[in-house]
């Protein structure tokens, strides 16, 4: 079979919803097909280690649009279906299935797949990794016949998903290689209270514990560390992250390690295609013009949106200020900026109450903000962190002083 649309775009999770939702917006005229790896339109994931995974939101709370507002704005979806061979030249995707899908421009935002271990046991059944709906099913089906389970990797994946499972009453314990958790994304302040906050609902937490190999016949059994201890597990959820799915694109000749390198206008180096969401390898202006791949809603559609005014010819440049969030137990982070490379922290308010947030500082300026059950703080420090504003910490700290009347 041949098909041919005016714009492809491979990837049916945030990134390539927004994007063509945003090219309608613009009242772009020509057709569109979206191509989708999963058999279901494109949905939320975040709650699939939150609430979806702890029962408290059904799928269909998850779906970014019915099925309807699709056919209205008249996208179309090829779902169930992998891309192998993009051939720049030709302008042309091909399918698992053989199938050649011709492009006027193509937008890649295939996100990414879980991280495995390598190690003996990994395949064995049980053990879990948490990224897509049949992921998530998979862990609740099993969910029933597990009293101990365990989390590999102290991230926001693992963390949330200890919270899930800890709330549902099971017996976790958490590994962490590093010596603390959030260690790739937030300061000791913060992970020290999420810390002391999971063992007080009851989660083992180990930290600068490595995982030698998975116990178990057909189903696993325990987790041997390399310490020599065995954890008792009758699941096992890995949270070590992703690694992008960009082989068919960098086959092709796409510029890019670790992701798919894009310019500011979120194009790639081959001709008419861009990249957009976790895939998408980009300088972030935030991050002093670094390149990074951010794997967060934000950034999928924010970038969604700057590529569909590409493709129409308007060539604005991505500039949006990183934000993320997470849910755990009664707790709500939300985070903006990008503390990596900070130099100093401020913690404003108690942490002991439970509403608190750290403030993220380089060279004496606000750089990041994350903030634990505190919104006014995260809505009032966003303008901090944009102007790059110079605070002294004792302000900074200073409860009574609101941080929208902190001078410019």
């Amino acid at each position: 079979m041949n098909k041919k649309s005016d714009v492809v775009i491979v990837g049916a999770g945030h990134a390539g919803a927004a994007c063509a939702s945003a090219l309608r917006k613009l009242n772009f005229p020509g057709s569109i097909l979206v191509i989708g790896a999963e058999p279901e339109l494109p949905y939320e994931r975040p709650p699939l280690s939150k609430a979806y995974l702890a029962d408290t939101k059904r799928f269909e709370d998850l779906l970014i649009h019915p099925g309807s507002l699709w056919q209205e704005r008249n996208i179309e979806f090829m779902l169930d279906t992998v891309v192998n061979t993009v051939d720049s030249e030709q302008h042309c995707v091909i399918t698992d299935a053989g199938e050649i899908v011709h492009y006027s421009t193509l937008v890649w935002a295939t996100g990414g797949a879980p991280r495995q271990l390598r190690c003996q046991g990994s395949d064995l059944q049980g053990v879990h990794s948490i990224r897509t709906r049949a992921d998530a099913d998979r862990i609740k089906a099993d969910m029933a016949h597990v009293e101990h389970a365990v989390i590999i990797g102290g991230g926001y994946i693992g963390l949330e998903a200890a919270a899930a499972l800890a709330t549902l009453g099971k017996q976790v314990t958490l590994i962490e290689a590093l010596d603390r958790v959030l260690a790739r994304v937030a300061g000791a302040d913060l992970a020290h209270f999420y810390e002391s906050e999971h063992r007080a609902h009851g989660v083992d937490i180990r930290l600068s514990s490595a995982v030698e190999s998975i116990e178990g016949h057909d189903r696993v059994t325990g987790v041997l560390l390399t310490s020599g201890e065995v954890i008792k597990a009758d699941m096992v959820i890995v949270g070590i992250g992703i690694i992008p799915a960009t082989h068919a694109l960098t086959a092709a000749g796409a510029a890019g390690e670790n992701g798919v390198l894009v310019d500011l206008h979120c194009r790639t180096s081959l001709p008419d295609v861009l990249a957009i969401g976790d895939c998408a390898l980009h300088p972030n202006l935030f991050a002093e013009g670094q390149l990074l791949r951010i794997e967060s809603v934000q950034n999928a559609n924010d970038q969604a949106a700057v590529a569909a005014k590409t493709i129409c010819g308007d060539l604005v440049e991505y500039r949006k200020i990183p934000w993320f969030w997470s849910d755990q137990y009664d707790l709500k982070l939300q985070t903006v900026g990008l503390s990596a490379g900070f130099d100093d922290t401020v913690v404003r308010g108690d942490p002991s109450l439970r509403s608190f947030s750290v403030i993220y500082l380089r060279n004496g300026k606000v750089i990041a903000l994350d903030c634990v059950n505190a919104m006014k703080d995260y809505v009032q420090g966003k303008r901090l962190v944009m102007e790059g504003a110079s605070v002294a910490p004792e302000v900074l700290s200073d409860t009574s002083i609101y941080l929208k009347d902190i001078p410019h």
